[in-house]
């Protein structure tokens, strides 16, 4: 039973760090849905500051 478990263990863990440096080197390229929502976020950010400058 150690056997089993002695190699089970390292091949989990091989695999987590492959799929972590997948998942995050697949965040490195923006596509166009979330550039759209970061410039939405921008829009919504400069509306409030100009919302609040109005007020003030």
């Amino acid at each position: 039973m150690a056997s089993t478990r002695s190699l089970t263990l390292p091949a989990a863990m091989v695999l987590a760090l492959f799929s972590a440096g997948t998942l995050l080197s697949a965040c490195e390229e923006q596509g166009p849905a979330e550039r759209a929502g970061e410039k939405i976020d921008e829009g919504a950010k400069d509306t409030k500051r100009a919302v609040e400058d109005a007020t003030d």
